[in-house]
């Protein structure tokens, strides 16, 4: 009688190829949104009130926050058959020091933390290393990610969920795009009024 055929998670996966996983566009759309929405409209307020900020310094400010968020928005995990890697783009990674880089082998357990929020975030722990390493969580394809985890490690990821579903950013992305309605009617109404006196 012949053996059932088995077939591993390693047997689904590719033993060489460089898989790269970025952060799930839904989030960084969602928030840039936020961030666009949250800050666009204080300039042109500061310069209808008088306030002792110069507009130009808070257009430079903001300009600024713009480019570091969408720097940590670029997170990217690329992972392979010797282990896993999470780096940032060549322009910002002299800034964002959360670099990190752990072959399969390094790898003794995944931690799990509770937030402040009251959700759950994991870390990569080794007997090699004396830090703990974050699994990055927001990634799109997430799923996939905890299978490579799985097949080059002794690790059970089956409990392991993302930290944010996507209907929160769904959510975020609805009321993200509510505040700029709200900002252009704060902009039309500040900048009729400022003509007016």
């Amino acid at each position: 009688m012949p053996e059932p055929l088995t077939i591993s998670v390693s047997d689904t996966l590719p033993s060489n190829d460089l898989r790269r996983f970025r952060v799930s566009p839904l989030i960084r759309i969602t928030l840039l949104l936020l961030y666009v929405g949250l800050t666009i409209p204080l300039p042109i307020l500061a310069d209808v009130t008088q306030a002792p900020v110069p507009s130009t310094v808070l257009s430079l400010g903001i300009v600024i926050g713009g480019i570091l968020l969408y720097g940590g928005l670029s997170e990217q995990v690329e992972v392979d058959a010797n282990g896993i890697t999470v780096r940032y783009p060549r322009w910002i990674r002299w800034l964002l020091r959360r670099q990190w880089h752990l072959t399969w082998e390094e790898i003794t357990a995944l931690k799990p933390r509770s937030t402040g929020q009251g959700g759950l975030v994991y870390y990569f722990t080794s007997d090699r290393q004396q830090q703990a390493f974050l699994l990055p969580m927001r990634v799109a394809g997430f799923a996939e990610l905890l299978r490579y985890v799985e097949a080059h490690t002794p690790i059970d990821t089956r409990d392991v969920k993302s930290l944010a579903q996507p209907w929160m950013y769904l959510i975020l992305l609805v009321f993200s795009l509510l505040l700029l309605l709200i900002d252009s009617w704060t902009i039309w109404t500040a900048a009729h009024w400022a003509g007016g006196i």
